[in-house]
């Protein structure tokens, strides 16, 4: 079975919006989590535009409730990031090379590039005993380099399979993450995925064999806002189980 991780980012935009604690982030949490979510995704950004560093200790404070429920927070491997995260000490955090005003993420790291970096930061994150990710485009050539670089997994950024989708790209497309999922795994390398994965697309990304985690917030979220938070939460989990 995937796992299948909501990021809570959205809800705090929501909440910033008006200036007050609500929709309350920790309790959005902790409602998917009683429908069966088994995975909290946040992704904290300089500007503390959606999700401030309060409610990532926060989240880590109810998240001691829930022992099978994994806590996964994504971010730029500054030295406040990694302070952050050595202080909470999530289950895994995901390294990703995003500006500090990047709207959203829109690529994954070119690894030889940014080696010494990101070799640092994981031999750190294994010292403090958390599980690393990279952020990875669907590139086997990327994938050989991912043991290099010292990370227990990586995400694969699934934006380039949601425009495929549908179109007749779509399979050629899907072909290359499937590949890339292939070797980074002959390597000893986990695979988690995630961008613009929706209830539509989902299903057929999780062909792809051994695909351990899939992180969805923006569409999930848009989701729940016209279907119902319980609906959504069920589908989402049932396209998750039935990829085993």
């Amino acid at each position: 079975m995937t796992r299948l991780s909501v990021n809570v980012n959205k809800i705090a935009l929501l909440r910033n919006s008006r200036g007050r604690d609500y929709p309350d982030v920790t309790e959005f949490a902790r409602r998917v989590i009683g429908l069966g979510v088994r995975g909290i995704t946040v992704h904290p950004r300089p500007d503390e535009r959606h999700i401030r560093r309060g409610d990532v200790y926060d989240l880590r404070e109810m998240l001691a409730d829930y022992p099978d429920v994994e806590f996964n927070i994504e971010g730029y491997p500054s030295p406040d990031f990694l302070a952050l995260v050595e202080q909470v000490k999530p289950d895994q955090c995901t390294l990703v090379p995003d500006a500090p005003d990047q709207i959203t993420s829109d690529h994954g790291w070119d690894i030889p590039a940014n080696l010494a970096l990101l070799q640092e930061f994981t031999s750190r994150l294994r010292e403090a005993g958390i599980r690393s990710s990279l952020f990875l485009d669907p590139s086997v050539a990327m994938a050989e380099h991912a043991p290099a670089a010292g990370c227990d997994r990586v995400e694969l950024y699934t934006e380039e399979y949601a425009q495929a989708f549908g179109g007749k790209e779509e399979n050629e497309v899907l072909a290359r993450y499937r590949a890339t999922a292939a070797r980074a795994t002959d390597l000893g390398i986990g695979i988690n995925a995630g961008h613009d994965l929706n209830l539509v697309n989902l299903a057929r990304f999780l062909e792809i064999e051994n695909v351990l985690e899939v992180s969805i917030g923006h569409a999930l979220i848009v989701e729940c806002l016209e279907q119902g938070v319980e609906q959504v939460i069920s589908r989402y989990l049932a396209v998750c189980r039935d990829r085993a």
